[in-house]
C-alpha cells in the first residue's frame, strides 16, 4: 500500500453531493474525500453511483446540490476545464487516445498557447521524457499510440494527466483490460506518484486488488455512502459486505460431472481479424455437453475471433464448425440462435445490445416473432411479464422495463444479454469476457446462472481474460496464445504456472486434456 497521510486535512472533497437522472437518484447527499499521498478505493456495485461521484468530480457532470471542495475552500467546479485548472485529471475505462497519432501528439492535445494556438513539439517530447523517467512510466514520446501494448497506452494516459500538472489522478477500473503482469506494473507507478504526494482513486470491484493497492475504501450501495474503512483493518469478506448488503460467496460452488456427447466441435478452423491479418490458426476444440470449456489467454491472442468465427461474424479462411455433428460453419446467427447456440459478446453496448432501445425490446432481440400476434402486432402484455421475469431472475437494476438499455451500467447490461440468451434455452452457449467490469455482487449472478447452466446439461465456451474466473467455472482449459491452441488440460490438473506458461506461448507436451 502507499504511504497514508493518516492525519492530514482532505486535499480533495465532495459533501452532500445529489445527482438525479430520468427516475434515478444517481448520488444521494453524498460525501467523501480523499488526502495527499494516498490511495483511495471507491468501491461499489454496478449502478451504486460511483462512476457518477468521479464524473461529477472531473466535470464531466454536473451536480443538482452539494460543494465540491479543493484544500477544505469550496470551488466552482462546471467543466473538464475546470476541473483540470484545479489539478484534477480522470483516466477513462476506455482510453480516449487517437491511436494513430504519436504519444507526443495525444498529450499536448488541446494545449495550445494562448495567442498562437501552436505547441512545440520537440520542448513537449523533452518535459515527457523528463516526466517519463522522473515516474518510471518508461514512454518514448515519437511512438506511435497504436504500436504500444494496453498497459503502455495506459501509462500515456497517466502522463496526460501528469503533464496538466495533475495532482488528483482518479482511475476507472483501471486494470480491466491489462495483463496480471500490467496490473502490477500499474500498482508500482501509482504508489511511487502517492510517494511524490498525489492523491489517487481507483473506482473498482476487485476486491484482492483494493486489499493490495489502497489505503482507504468507501463503499456506495444505491447511491449512498454506506461505509469508509481503513484498508488494513478490514478483509475482502468486509468489503463485499458492506458493497451488495449481504454475505457474498467469492468462489463458484461446482458440483462434479460427467460431461455428456460432444456438442460444439472446431476442426482446423481459421479467420482473420479486421484489418486482414490471421488471427486463428487451425484452433480445434471440441466442447461436450454439462461441461464448461475455458479459454483462456492474455487479450488479443485471438479470442474475439474465436468467438465470431464460431458465430460466422468473423472472415473464415478454413476448418468446420460443427454442432451436434452438422456442419454450420456458413449458417447465420440467427440460423445459429434457431438451432440452439446462443451467444453473449464481449461488447455489450456495440454488438450485444441497442441502447436506444428500452430493456424490454432488448429482451427480445431476434424473438420477435414469439412475441408477436397472428396478425402481426407486438402483444405488450406478453413481452412485459418476459422482461419483468427477466429483471428478476438475474436481478437487473433498475427494476423498470423501460428503462433505456444505453444507461444501465456494464453489470446490469450485462446481466440483460445473458439473461435474454439463457432464457431462450439454448443447447449451448459462447460465452466472451462474461464479467469483465462487473462487481462481486454481479459476478455472483452470472457465476451461479453459467454453472447452472453446465448442471442442466448445456455446453458452454467460456472466454475469459480472468484466470480465477476460469478456474472456478471451466472443466477443461484451453490456452491460446498469437491464435493458436496450446494446450488443453483438465482444470482439477492445472496450475497458475502451468497456465501462464502457455499463455506466454509454450506449448503443453500432453495437448489433451480429455474428454474428447
Amino acid at each position: 500500500m502507499a504511504a497514508q497521510n493518516e492525519e492530514g486535512d482532505p486535499a480533495y472533497s465532495l459533501r452532500q453531493i445529489v445527482k438525479r437522472f430520468p427516475g434515478v437518484v444517481a448520488n444521494d447527499h453524498v460525501n467523501f474525500d480523499v488526502r495527499k499521498g494516498e490511495i483511495h478505493a471507491l468501491l461499489g456495485e454496478n449502478g451504486a453511483g460511483k462512476s457518477t461521484l468521479m464524473q461529477i468530480l472531473y466535470g464531466q457532470y454536473g451536480r443538482d446540490s452539494g460543494d465540491i471542495l479543493v484544500d477544505g475552500q469550496v470551488c466552482a467546479l462546471d467543466s473538464t476545464r475546470d476541473a483540470i485548472r484545479l489539478g484534477i485529471g480522470m483516466i477513462h475505462q476506455e482510453f480516449m487516445l487517437v491511436r494513430r497519432f504519436s504519444v507526443v501528439e495525444n498529450v499536448i492535445m488541446g494545449i495550445g498557447d494562448d495567442k498562437r494556438w501552436t505547441v512545440d513539439l520537440k520542448k513537449a517530447a523533452d518535459r515527457l521524457r523528463e516526466l517519463s523517467l522522473q515516474h518510471g512510466l518508461h514512454v518514448e514520446p515519437d511512438d506511435i499510440v497504436e504500436q504500444l501494448p494496453i498497459g503502455v497506452q495506459q501509462r500515456v494516459e497517466i502522463l496526460k494527466l501528469l503533464y496538466r500538472n495533475a495532482r488528483l489522478l482518479i482511475l476507472d477500473e483501471p486494470t480491466a483490460v491489462l495483463t496480471p503482469q500490467e496490473t502490477a506494473g500499474l500498482f508500482v507507478v501509482l504508489r511511487h506518484l502517492a510517494s511524490m504526494g498525489h492523491s489517487i482513486v481507483i473506482v473498482t470491484h476487485k476486491l484482492h486488488e483494493i486489499m493490495e493497492i489502497s489505503d482507504r475504501v468507501t463503499i456506495m450501495r444505491d447511491g449512498r455512502v454506506v461505509g469508509a474503512v481503513k484498508t488494513a483493518l478490514s478483509c475482502k469478506d468486509e468489503l463485499a459486505r458492506l458493497m451488495v448488503g449481504r454475505d457474498v460467496s467469492l468462489r463458484a460452488e461446482k458440483a462434479p460431472r460427467q460431461p455428456g456427447k460432444p456438442l460444439l466441435q472446431l476442426e482446423g478452423l481459421s479467420a482473420l481479424d479486421a484489418r486482414g491479418a490471421r488471427a486463428l490458426n487451425a484452433v480445434a476444440l471440441t466442447v461436450h455437453e454439462g461441461e464448461i470449456l475455458g479459454v483462456a489467454g492474455v487479450d488479443g491472442n485471438g479470442q474475439s475471433e474465436l468467438a465470431g468465427a464460431i458465430m460466422n461474424l468473423a472472415s473464415i479462411t478454413g476448418g468446420r464448425v460443427l454442432f451436434d455433428g452438422e456442419d454450420v460453419t456458413r449458417l447465420s446467427p440467427a440460423a445459429h440462435h434457431e438451432l440452439g447456440l446462443a451467444y453473449v459478446p464481449a461488447d455489450r453496448r456495440h454488438v450485444g445490445s441497442l441502447g436506444e432501445l428500452p430493456i424490454h425490446r432488448n429482451a427480445i432481440l431476434g424473438r420477435h416473432r414469439q412475441f408477436a400476434s397472428a396478425c402481426g402486432l407486438m402483444e405488450e402484455p406478453k413481452i412485459g411479464q418476459f422482461a419483468d421475469a427477466l429483471i428478476e431472475r438475474f436481478g437487473i437494476r433498475p427494476k423498470r422495463p423501460d428503462y433505456l438499455a444505453g444507461r444501465l451500467s456494464g453489470g446490469n447490461l450485462q446481466k440483460l444479454i445473458l439473461g435474454r440468451e439463457v432464457m431462450r434455452d439454448p443447447r449451448a452457449i459462447v460465452i466472451e469476457q462474461p464479467t469483465r467490469g462487473l462487481d462481486v455482487g454481479a459476478i455472483e449472478v452470472v457465476w451461479r446462472e453459467l454453472i447452472a447452466q453446465r448442471d442442466a446439461g448445456k455446453a458452454i465456451l467460456l472466454i475469459s481474460a480472468e484466470l480465477e474466473e476460469i478456474f472456478n467455472l471451466a472443466d477443461r482449459i484451453a490456452v491460446i496464445y498469437e491464435g493458436r491452441i496450446m494446450g488443453i488440460v483438465k482444470t482439477s490438473e492445472a496450475t497458475i504456472e502451468q497456465i501462464g506458461l502457455m499463455m506466454a506461448g509454450e506449448a503443453h507436451p500432453a495437448n489433451s486434456g480429455a474428454p474428447q
